[in-house]
């Protein structure tokens, strides 16, 4: 798949309104929330080279809520990350998931993992620190968030971002990674993975991991347990014996109910511990 031009950049518009054609069929487990109490669709957010489009989702009465961004797995902001927006909105808070490959390609129209991970390795981990700066942004003067409030959480490839995110903007307040790796090679595009920058989190990270996770190695998320018993803001690590990758994602045959119902309840204690109320 080619880059987009800027032209195509700015004129292309729609997030994908079910789930991603890769992870075809959906599981009969998946969970559908409603837009009952909550404002949810798609929105623009303003970035350096024009804009992109981000899923939004709040609670239809008030303001100054507590944000949190959401991070796409590698398959894009598709029905299930759209869904945890909502889920999120229905606890009060402003969820936004920006679609982070934009540049790149829509990842949600292909079929071959191979091919989404040709996309997803263009992106650079400089556009996405930018573009959430971007979002975190708007969230404040566009769509009544509460500055002093900035959490995030994502999940695979999200999970990743979510911890470098919050070694990158001082204002995180918190952070749940589901299942992010954790170690790589430093590349123009990825210098630095969590491992290098544990020491630096400004936020308090919550790192959920399944311990039969054929794709991020136990030893890797022990050594990363070992960097966080050095740093002072309290990041910790919980490891799903028994969880293969992905073991929150209920469209996927991957789900696990029992570890995925303990993870959301783990980030909503671990959200309100750290001021994300």
């Amino acid at each position: 798949m080619s880059k987009l031009t800027r032209r195509e950049f700015i004129a292309v518009t729609s997030l994908t309104a079910g789930f991603a054609i890769a992870v075809q069929p959906i599981s009969a487990k998946v969970i559908t929330t409603d837009n009952k109490g909550i404002v949810a669709g798609e929105v623009k957010i303003p970035v350096k080279d024009g804009t992109i489009p981000a899923y939004r989702a709040r609670p239809t009465l008030g303001k100054d809520f507590p944000v949190i961004l959401v991070i796409q797995e590698i398959f894009g902001v598709h029905a299930y990350i759209q869904d945890v927006c909502r889920r999120l909105a229905k606890l009060g808070y402003l969820a936004i998931a920006p679609e982070m490959f934009y540049r790149q390609g829509d990842v949600s129209k292909l079929t071959d993992i191979t091919e989404i991970r040709k996309v997803v390795s263009q992106v650079p981990d400089s556009q996405v620190m930018s573009d959430l700066d971007a979002t975190a942004a708007w969230a404040v003067t566009s769509a009544k968030g509460d500055p002093q409030k900035l959490g995030i959480t994502g999940f695979c490839w999200g999970g990743r971002i979510t911890w470098l995110y919050s070694a990158h903007n001082p204002q995180v307040k918190a952070g749940v990674a589901w299942y992010g790796r954790l170690v790589g090679e430093s590349t123009i595009l990825t210098p630095k993975h969590p491992i290098d920058i544990a020491m630096n989190l400004q936020g308090a990270i919550l790192g959920l991991y399944g311990g039969k996770d054929t794709g991020i190695p136990l030893d890797t998320v022990e050594k990363m347990r070992e960097k966080l018993k050095g740093c002072s803001n309290n990041s910790e690590i919980v490891v799903y014996p028994d969880a293969p990758h992905a073991f929150h994602a209920d469209y996927r045959p991957s789900y696990r109910q029992v570890e995925a119902e303990d993870g959301w309840k783990r980030l909503q204690d671990w959200f309100k511990k750290n001021g994300l109320v």
